[in-house]
């Protein structure tokens, strides 16, 4: 298994594996099972200053980012290849690190992490200046550079895609990488450390550190050289990164936490409807920052579409990851369970109706939930207003397009959100209206690399994928050459 591969207990620094400094390491649990897998090493400051200092080397060197876009690209593309040859053992990785189904890892994590390097590979060549008219008895023309070393902080729950989503337009615009992904699921970084070596990425313009947040992550964010921060991860985490970016006046990317609406007019298709609303909040089993787990329904189809939810949610496979036929698997972590659990109980104190779920599933020792739906809770409740991130659906009625809009803009959050209907003005009417920085139409978590995604309000912000966020890895030169 690709496991035997990772070199245990040791950091990704300079193209060399190395111990942390003072030797720590932290355990790396199967959320299917509760067990430990392997350890991994727990970096502290003085490891981060190492990795941090061969990524400036090697920026300062030129190797890399004096290569031109398409000698990236070229290497970017055999990255994509080596993600492809080796799907197997990545697809393994992710599932037995975040307890991801199998399937769900085959067919999504290791395909969009492939796609991520394909597209900015082609993009690397696309970094463009141009000249300007002016006045002046001058030639002005701008150039768009690199920013330098880039810290890209990732989460738990899509290790693979995430990391992609950062450190493929990063690389493709000529910087280096530090790259600090979660505590709790750190394989596929490690592994992919292996894979970019191979595909010719020089030497200290990736390096990978494990560890902890408090420790390693603020290390990571207050180094003097780094030039940018790339966070995903939770809005509270997220604000304190991008002020301790903004004291430093360093630019940043914040793709933080999400409580999308999913809007289902009385014109939908209820049942193509369905299939999306369950896809969007059982998908990765809830812990996806751009899941729907607010379903707004009009009420002439309220009660139909309450009973066929009781109907079919308890029929979604749930089980052991490694199953081909597992749709939802457990969650991610003891702590991640927990917290579900913590907010289904206070939806019963605040009068929620459990329309099904509601409760653990006892499993081979395992943090696994029974998919959840739940009516009859007020707005201002916390269950609808907060993020779960776990699978927990609440459903609320509106009566007219003003409410459902209303309701949906009614959190903090704006990262994504979506309409299920036949009439195609409506469809554009409401995407208009919405606050979020991705609206679906008839379905859930349609991504792309070429389609760019980010949050507003509580969501961050900042632009992932799409040639937006390649120009957000690059600056702005510009040169005036005197004509006289």
């Amino acid at each position: 298994m690709a496991i035997n591969e990772i070199e245990p207990g040791q950091l990704f620094i300079g193209g060399q594996w190395r111990e942390a400094a003072d030797g720590a390491r932290t355990e790396v649990l199967d959320p299917a099972t509760g067990t430990v897998v392997t350890t991994v090493a727990e970096a502290g400051a003085a490891d981060v200053d190492a990795a941090v200092r061969a990524a400036r080397a090697a920026f300062d060197g030129g190797g890399w980012s004096g290569l031109s876009g398409r000698e990236r690209g070229r290497v970017l593309r055999r990255v994509a290849e080596l993600i492809r040859e080796n799907a197997e053992e990545l697809a393994a990785l992710e599932s037995l690190d975040v307890g991801k189904p199998i399937t769900l890892c085959q067919a999504v994590d290791v395909t969009n992490a492939a796609n991520d390097y394909e597209y900015f590979a082609d993009l690397a060549s696309s970094l463009h200046g141009a000249t300007r008219d002016t006045p002046l008895n001058a030639l002005a023309y701008t150039r768009r550079e690199p920013l330098g070393v880039v810290a890209a902080i990732t989460p738990f729950n899509f290790p693979l895609i995430l990391a992609g989503s950062k450190l493929a337009p990063a690389l493709a615009a000529g910087n280096t990488v530090v790259h600090k992904p979660a505590d709790e699921t750190p394989l596929s970084a490690l592994y992919m450390a292996r894979l970019l070596q191979r595909a010719g990425v020089p030497d200290g313009v990736v390096n990978v550190v494990t560890g902890a947040g408090p420790v390693a992550g603020e290390a990571l964010l207050r180094h003097r050289g780094v030039d940018k921060i790339a966070f995903t991860g939770s809005t509270a985490v997220g604000r304190h990164a991008a002020s301790v970016a903004g004291e430093a006046l360093k630019p940043v990317t914040m793709e933080l936490g999400g409580n999308a609406a999913h809007i289902v007019f009385e014109d939908a298709d209820l049942e193509k409807a369905v299939g999306a609303i369950i896809k969007g909040f059982v998908f990765n089993t809830g812990q996806f920052c751009m899941g729907g787990p607010r379903l707004l329904v009009a009420r002439p189809v309220y009660s139909t579409l309450l009973n066929i939810l009781a109907e079919a949610v308890p029929g979604v496979p749930v089980g052991n990851p490694r199953q081909p036929e597992t749709v939802v698997g457990p969650m991610a972590g003891e702590k991640h369970l927990r917290k579900v659990e913590e907010y289904v109980a206070l939806a019963r104190k605040e009068g929620g109706r459990i329309v099904c779920g509601g409760e653990r599933l006892d499993l081979d020792g395992g943090y696994y939930y029974k998919p959840t739906v739940i009516a009859d809770l007020p707005n201002d409740s916390r269950v609808v207003q907060e993020e779960i991130f776990g699978p927990v659906l609440t459903v609320q009625p509106f009566d007219s397009e003003d409410e459902a809009v209303a309701l949906a803009n009614s959190t903090p959050y704006g990262l994504a959100s979506g309409v299920q209907t036949t009439n195609l003005a409506r469809a554009h009417r409401i995407a208009d209206r919405l606050q979020a920085g991705i609206v679906w139409v008839n379905d859930w978590a349609m991504l792309d690399p070429a389609v760019p995604f980010g949050g507003v309000k509580d969501s961050g912000f900042g632009r992932e994928y799409g040639p937006e966020a390649l120009a957000a890895y690059t600056r702005t030169k510009s040169v005036v050459v005197s004509l006289d």
